[in-house]
């Protein structure tokens, strides 16, 4: 039966939710957000208590957590459904439900971990959504899907049908089982962290693994420009497409040319600015009704498009995902204050120095920075050091110490390339 749910909103998302301008969007938003609005009012103990005429407060994963039993509409207790998720997580075993409810866990990339629960009915329309989005033109059935993540989910097995399979890959297992597993499926599809993409590429180029796929997608991670274009090449690709998939939602993905754009159809975006073009997003999800997503403000950073899409959609486009409030680094400045420097400033500073690809940088104190890179030669690392002199000199902060060590991989932890500690 949830297959046949799923076929609705694959329709939709696929066919029919064309919008010709902006103010049609729009319209269609507030009729959704005011369905969205009367059916908490009716079955959220938090949203029933609230007076008629009061402004629903923002949310972010603290208040979820504080609010969880009150918030969610299936009378949902935190502490059973954390032991259970947690109890999934320890196993392994991801296919089993609590009370017909499916309940995951959050990477807690933010310092926090997070409850999220989905009804069958929410996976079928998670499920057609993301397949009516995502699917390649041209071929809808027959596709093979190979999707790597930390935990497995009732929501993301779905996907799997008569006429689509999904193949669920463990990141906590080693690489080298991938490579023997991926050599037998032979998936049409591959799903993937973009660091786990990138070690799936390395062993293509040294004759390890063999498949041909036709659509690579990356999730969970920032798609770095470098990887993006290393990738494009290994798997002969013209785009590598992009998920903007978190607790929170399905709240973006690419289009056709490669361009990312928020999915306004079922999701609500408010716009807190931190200048002309970043902004957090404010999500309300219009669609999720077993735990309510209102005015959730997500740390992410993301820089807005003024560009219109080749594509033709009238959905916003995100230039980039630049990362989260607290990769921003704090440097000391030359007048006494404090300076905050945007992830994309630091990436800059490995990126404009030649065949450096696999890093990360750290900041453990204002003063301190760690680059992760292996076989640097002395010259980038002089290069290195002379770029971050620069961007200290143009804005006007005390240049860190910077020192260097090997670049290691944890499959099993969400890659930051860029990443504060204090």
């Amino acid at each position: 039966m949830n297959k046949l749910k799923m076929l609705l909103p694959f329709i939709q998302a696929r066919w029919l939710r064309r919008f010709k301008n902006r103010q049609a969007l729009e319209r269609y938003q507030e009729k959704e957000l005011q369905k969205q609005s009367a059916y908490m009012r009716t079955h959220s103990p938090y949203y029933r208590s609230l007076p008629e005429e009061a402004t629903w407060p923002l949310m972010d994963k603290t208040f979820m957590m504080a609010h969880f039993d009150e918030l969610n509409t299936k009378g949902v207790k935190k502490e059973e459904a954390m032991a259970f998720a947690l109890a999934s997580e320890k196993n392994r075993e991801f296919n089993e439900n609590y009370q017909g409810i499916s309940i995951g866990l959050s990477s807690g990339t933010s310092g926090h971990r997070g409850i999220f629960i989905t009804t069958e009915e929410e996976q079928a329309l998670w499920a057609g959504t993301i397949l009516g989005k995502m699917l390649p033109k041209g071929k809808l059935v027959g596709h093979k899907l190979a999707f790597f993540l930390r935990a497995d989910n009732q929501l993301y097995q779905s996907i799997n049908s008569p006429v689509i399979e999904l193949a669920y890959f463990d990141t906590y297992q080693p690489i080298e089982e991938h490579v023997s597993r991926l050599n037998e499926y032979q998936p049409t599809i591959l799903i993937a962290p973009a660091s786990m993409l990138v070690a799936l590429a390395k062993a293509i180029e040294e004759h390890h693994l063999k498949m041909d796929v036709q659509q690579v997608i990356s999730v969970a991670e920032i798609l770095e420009a470098t990887d993006q274009r290393y990738l494009e090449k290994i798997f002969q690709l013209p785009v590598i497409h992009q998920i903007y998939q978190c607790t929170e939602g399905f709240l973006g993905c690419t289009c056709e040319y490669g361009q990312l754009h928020l999915n306004e159809d079922i999701v609500f975006i408010e716009k807190e600015y931190l200048d002309e073009k970043r902004f957090y997003p404010i999500v309300t999800d219009f669609k999720r009704t077993s735990q309510p997503i209102i005015r959730y403000r997500l740390n992410d950073i993301l820089v807005e498009s003024k560009e219109k899409c080749p594509c033709g959609s009238v959905y916003q486009r995100i230039e980039k995902i630049e990362g989260r409030s607290d990769d921003i680094f704090l440097f000391e400045g030359k007048n006494g204050t404090t300076i905050s420097v945007f992830p994309d400033f630091i990436r800059r500073c490995l990126l404009f120095v030649p065949d450096i690809r696999d890093y990360q940088v750290t900041q453990h104190q204002p003063t301190h920075v760690e680059i992760a890179s292996n076989q640097l030669t002395e010259q980038q690392k002089r290069q290195v050091i002379q770029e971050f002199e620069k961007l200290a000199e143009d804005l006007e902060f005390n240049c860190p110490q910077l020192t260097f060590n090997a670049y290691e991989w944890n499959p099993q932890v969400k890659l930051k390339r860029v990443a504060r500690k204090f």
